[in-house]
């Protein structure tokens, strides 16, 4: 009987290529800012859920990721401190795996599996170097009360979030900070997103509100499935006074999307100063951008086929300055 694939222990050839891998990141993750900071990134991982433990796919196998590919992915996230992932299915066993390749100082926070149609059935996570990032308290799925005066006029969303948003606060260096990721239902027609975005916008002012006296920095990060810049989708979005970084604008988020034309999916957002009895950002955001590994890794695979072993959604980041008193 053939000995089974250790995920720690790579053949040379896939040393190799992950060599290769990782001079390249360097060039396009820069070094961090000078002082105390946080790199905070999104990442849907697509159907990150099975995994075929072998570094190598045959062509009718399924699924297509395997340790090969969780290497790459790796080598990606260990240039971030926390990470809000989108598309964590039900099987964890890519995610099992993975923290095995990221190590021991690596750590990782989810919900439950999200059930029905819409649901898909996903898991929002969190991961995190924990030699620079603590967990801090709080954790919890935010949910929409439906009633008129929940927040949420009537009519504007008649169900609960079709994946619900889910909030953590960590802190680093000094200074504690929430996340809130989430991933919006994308439907048959861009037109069902709306009032979901609309909902989840007006939630995340309130909730902003609440939390203002403990003055924590407040930031919403996850794929929003937003077409253009200025579309309903986008309007529904900010609302409320949330703030795209900047440091992403014109980024493609997707490896399908045409030159010029791309969507706006992922974002990482927050309230800004001025915003009535909400959180200021006290961080700093002083830089951000994207990794496009289609290049590096594609090879011979299709874009359809790289999509499901790496993703179909570039890792999107902001890099925070920590001010302190």
């Amino acid at each position: 009987m053939a000995r089974e694939a250790d995920v720690l222990q790579p053949p040379e050839r896939v040393e190799q290529r992950l060599a290769r891998w990782e001079e390249h990141l360097d060039t396009v993750v820069p070094a961090r800012p000078a002082g105390p900071s946080v790199r905070i990134a999104t990442w849907n991982l697509r159907v990150f859920g099975g995994l075929t433990k072998a570094w190598t796919t045959l062509q009718d196998v399924s699924p297509k990721r395997n340790f090969t590919d969780l290497l790459m992915i790796a080598a990606v996230l260990r240039r971030f401190d926390v990470v809000a992932v989108q598309e964590v299915r039900g099987n964890l066993r890519a995610l099992r795996h993975l923290m095995k390749v990221l190590g021991e100082d690596w750590a990782f926070i989810l919900t439950d599996v999200t059930e029905g149609k819409d649901g898909n059935p996903e898991r929002l996570a969190f991961l995190f170097d924990t030699r620079r990032i603590k967990l801090s308290g709080l954790a919890c799925e935010l949910v929409v009360p439906l009633e008129r005066d929940g927040g949420v006029g009537p009519g504007e969303l008649d169900r609960q979030f079709a994946r619900t948003p889910y909030a953590v606060s960590f802190f680093s260096q000094g200074q504690t900070f929430t996340l809130v990721t989430l991933h919006v239902v994308f439907g048959d027609h861009a037109a069902e997103r709306v009032p979901e975005l609309r909902a989840i916008a007006e939630w995340l002012a309130g909730w902003a509100e609440q939390e203002f006296g403990w003055n924590h920095n407040l930031i919403a990060l996850g794929d929003f499935n937003i077409d253009r810049v200025g579309d309903p989708l986008f309007e529904a979005f900010t609302s409320t006074g949330l703030v795209p970084a900047p440091q992403l604008a014109g980024l493609p988020r997707t490896i399908f999307d045409d030159p010029g034309a791309g969507h706006f999916y992922d974002q990482i957002a927050w309230f800004t100063q001025g915003q009535r009895n909400r959180p200021v950002l006290t961080l700093d955001p002083v830089a951000g951008g994207h990794v496009d590994f289609v290049p590096e890794l594609q090879g011979e695979s299709t874009l359809a086929q790289l999509s499901f072993h790496i993703s179909d959604h570039y890792p999107m980041w902001v890099d925070f300055a920590i001010t302190t008193d």
